[in-house]
C-alpha cells in the first residue's frame, strides 16, 4: 500500500544547534532506499506503508535511544494503486498553475 508521509523530527533539551542530530535523522532515512525529499521544516518519505512507518522509528532511535526526548509531528497520505506521488503531486499543480 503506497504511503506518502510528511514527517518533522525534532529533539528537545539539547540546545538550540540542531543539525548534527537532523543529520543523524536524515541518515536513517537515506539509508532506507525510500524515496525522500527534505526541507526546511521536514522530511517527505514515500514508500510502502510498512517500510515508511519502519524508518520512521528507526529515525525517531537516533534520539531516544540517546536519551532525548523526540517530538514528531507526521502527516500521511495512503492512496492504493498509486506511486511516486511525492513527485507526481507536484507536476500536477504545477501544471493548473500554469508553471
Amino acid at each position: 500500500m503506497n504511503t506518502l508521509i510528511s514527517v518533522a523530527i525534532a529533539p528537545f533539551g539539547v540546545g538550540d544547534e540542531l543539525s548534527a542530530y537532523v543529520n543523524d535523522i536524515i541518515g536513517v532515512i537515506e539509508e532506507s532506499g525510500l524515496t525522500y525529499k527534505t526541507t526546511a521544516m521536514g522530511t517527505e518519505i514515500e514508500g510502502e506503508w510498512s517500510d515508511v512507518m519502519n524508518t520512521v522509528q528507526k529515525a525517531i532511535q537516533t534520539l531516544t535511544d540517546k536519551g532525548i526526548r523526540a517530538y514528531v509531528s507526521l502527516n500521511a497520505d495512503i492512496r492504493p494503486g498509486h506511486t511516486n506521488t511525492i513527485e507526481t503531486k507536484l507536476q500536477k499543480l504545477d501544471h493548473k498553475l500554469e508553471r
